[in-house]
């Protein structure tokens, strides 16, 4: 790895050594993901956590990339036989994007300009005259009329000034020293001015709170930076940057301006003014909103994967038989049962609300199929219909006594799944609402394994997810999931397609062909048998194989998450206290035994000692927390059955940088804000709530005309 990358990477960030970097680095380098690496790799990264590896990960991109542009500008200033010594210097060290860009910015291929027109009508010595400040006396029209050439459209004394003015103007312009500058004041002291674009001033939309507005721009938070792109991309808004500008033109003045008695003073002040006020702000303030906009993405991809994250890693319901509802008036409530490994068992239809009110035919169908099936959840989308479903179960349970457990979810995502190429080819033969009762019967079983088949932009936790940088947004959002999903593992023999494409180092292609294996073998009846499925190699199988659990498997570490590779250790360990693996797995008095330190050897060292004693004590445990539900408030059906001081129980269902959304049983959700989560101060939402925490909230205003319910946390 270049040594340069290292050291860069190494001054940007605090939590390494060069060694532990190096190593992380090259372990990147040679394919192993984020999850492995961080779980099986601990003595050779120090123990770095996934975000810190992430982060070098990004690191790494983000120098490979600017090394690459480097090597691209250095060819092209030596082929102009123009890169000095100095100039290469300054190249090879530059660290950032932007400065890097100014550096090459005179040296760029540029479109025809005024100063390039000038050039060729054979101004640029005259420009250099004025611009090296020596004559300050004599005559200005004699040193001015050899560069008169009327054909080249060098009339008079004034066209010549004109386009000497142009070329200062632009050599100014290319300066990187003042670009950076002025970007850095104009980012520290510029405030954004937003207004309503004509037409729409008495217009109600959801931009008004900007139709008159100013912020610093340094200030902005993201979702505001969000929010007034998208309304100029809706062209209901416009915006101007507002500076100083006397103070910027100053110090270029300053900076320039080296005898202010020459021949030429006042020519020079009006390329100065020229060269910021025609070439210098609109593109500087094009790159600061460029800047912001990428700050406000990479701050809202953020939000969304911490969102995405609660929400995946949510508290399963279990291995239950469950009954799942899609609630809906006219067409019906579409019922399905599965079983507890969430294999589709049958469906039917019942009309429990109007305009059918078949209430006593669908309480007999529900109580016959509780009966036959002996369900012991009933998941209830929260969707349309959803609370006179919940009220009409609710009912049925109080009143025939029936021990089941009903729970509303989120069905966030349930029609894109059910209407996707996944559903169709798991359910040929169902209709979509039949799929889409599956999916949210199945997400109360285990989120995690039915949230993976469904795209994580249409899950409903994100923050303007189709306004950020989508390539990032998918980056950061695949990160996240195969960071759940290793987190947690994986049962080898049920999982599906989509869930074991994101295991460590698997992929689409292995996933369809693990389960084509499957398929055609009934089971896998040990890690080991996983290098027999086609395509899947060596390196496929240390990625993978510690992520992968085999409940059945004759050799009781397949159910761990020891690594293969580590195997020999445990039968050492069990070998010295003259015991059997399965007899030694969560006996802890046997594992108290256990003295770490007397197993190290070159190939693990003391922190994969630790890993392997801790998951002896409960092997393969799912380390999400202990399923609880919440409890609505049967009375609250619609919103205006909502009053002021009402305090409720509900669940987090986004969280945002300016609050969060929680879900209290109707088809709005309400909204915490900022100022409202908590008695103290809040920098961070996230800091408070997560999506899926349950938490008790008080009615504080209700505006039914616009739909809106404002809660608080506050006690």
């Amino acid at each position: 790895m270049n040594e340069k990358i290292i050291n860069f990477i190494l001054e940007d960030i605090d939590f390494t050594t060069k060694k532990f970097l190096s190593n992380t680095i090259n372990l990147i380098e040679s394919g192993a993901t984020v999850p492995f690496i961080s779980r099986y790799r601990k003595e050779q990264t120090n123990n770095l956590n996934e975000e810190q590896i992430r982060t070098i990960q990004s690191k790494l991109e983000y120098f490979k990339e600017l090394e690459k542009r480097k090597e691209t500008i250095l060819n092209t200033i030596s082929e102009q036989g123009k890169l000095t010594d100095e100039l290469k210097i300054k190249i090879t060290n530059c660290k950032e994007k932007p400065i890097l860009e100014d550096l090459y910015l005179p040296y760029k291929p540029k479109k025809r300009t005024k100063a390039t027109i000038a050039k060729e009508k054979g101004l640029e010595p005259l420009a250099i005259i004025i611009l090296d400040q020596q004559e300050s006396s004599g005559n200005k029209d004699n040193i001015i009329k050899p560069f008169i050439n009327p054909e080249k459209g060098v009339e008079t004394i004034e066209d010549a000034i004109s386009g000497a003015i142009d070329i200062i103007a632009e050599i100014i312009s290319d300066n990187a020293n003042l670009r950076n500058w002025i970007r850095n004041f104009t980012l520290n002291n510029a405030i954004l001015t937003v207004k309503v674009k004509k037409g729409f001033e008495k217009e109600t939309t959801k931009f008004e709170m900007y139709y008159n507005y100013e912020e610093p721009l340094k200030k902005i938070p993201s979702h505001r930076m969000l929010a007034i792109n998208r309304g100029c991309t809706e062209k209901v808004l416009g915006y101007s940057i507002n500076i100083d500008i006397d103070k910027i033109i100053n110090y270029i003045r300053q900076t320039i301006i080296k005898n202010k008695n020459t021949l030429f003073s006042d020519e020079l002040k009006k390329a100065i003014d020229e060269s910021y006020k025609r070439l210098i702000s609109s593109s500087i303030e094009k790159e600061l909103i460029n800047i912001k906009t990428e700050e406000a993405d990479e701050e809202a991809i953020k939000v969304f994967a911490k969102n995405l994250r609660s929400l995946l890693l949510a508290p399963p319901a279990g291995s239950n038989i469950t009954l799942g509802i899609d609630p809906g008036f006219r067409t019906g409530c579409k019922i399905v049962v599965i079983d507890k490994t969430g294999k589709f068992l049958e469906n039917t239809t019942i009309f429990p609300n109007p305009p059918q009110n078949e209430i006593e035919k669908s309480a007999k169908t529900i109580i016959n199929l509780i009966s036959k099936h002996q369900i012991e959840l009933v998941a209830i989308g929260n969707a349309t219909a959803s609370r006179e479903t919940d009220a009409f179960i609710s009912q049925l349970i109080k009143d025939n006594n029936l021990k089941v457990t009903k729970v509303i979810v989120s069905e966030s995502g349930a029609s894109i799944y059910s209407a996707s190429e996944t559903a169709q080819k798991e359910f040929p033969e169902l209709d979509v609402t039949v799929r889409g009762a599956i999916s949210i019967a199945r997400r109360l079983q285990d989120p995690l394994a039915e949230l993976v088949k469904i795209d994580p932009k249409s899950i409903g936790v994100g923050q303007y997810q189709h306004d950020v940088n989508q390539p990032k947004l998918k980056q950061a959002l695949d990160s996240v999931v195969e960071s759940c999903v290793n987190y947690v593992g994986v049962e080898l023999n049920t999982a599906s397609e989509q869930l074991l494409s994101y295991v460590s180092g698997i992929g689409p292609t292995l996933a369809k062909n693990i389960v084509e294996y499957r398929n055609k073998n009934k089971t896998f009846k040990s890690r080991k048998e996983l290098l027999k499925v086609s395509k899947l190699g060596p390196k496929v199988f240390e990625q993978s194989a510690g992520f992968l659990r085999i409940r059945n498997s004759s050799n009781p570490l397949d159910r761990s998450a020891v690594h293969p590779e580590s195997y020999y250790i445990v039968e050492k360990i069990s070998k010295n206290l003259n015991v059997d693996i399965e007899k030694l797995i969560t006996n802890q008095d046997l594992i108290n035994k256990i003295r770490p330190e007397d197993y190290i050897d070159e190939k693990a060292g003391m922190l994969t000692l630790k890993d392997i004693v801790e998951e002896l004590k409960k092997p393969g445990r799912d380390p999400r927390d202990e399923f609880i539900t919440v409890k609505f408030n049967d009375n609250i059906k619609e919103i205006t059955d909502l009053k002021p001081g009402m305090e409720l129980e509900g669940t987090v269902t986004n969280v945002t940088k300016f609050g969060a959304f929680v879900n209290i049983g109707l088809k709005k959700e309400g909204l915490v804000h900022i100022s409202q989560l908590a008695d103290q101060f809040v920098k961070d939402p996230n800091d408070i709530v997560q999506p899926g925490d349950i938490v008790n909230v008080r009615v504080i205003a209700i505006d039914i005309d616009h739909d809106k319910i404002n809660l608080s946390m506050k006690s």
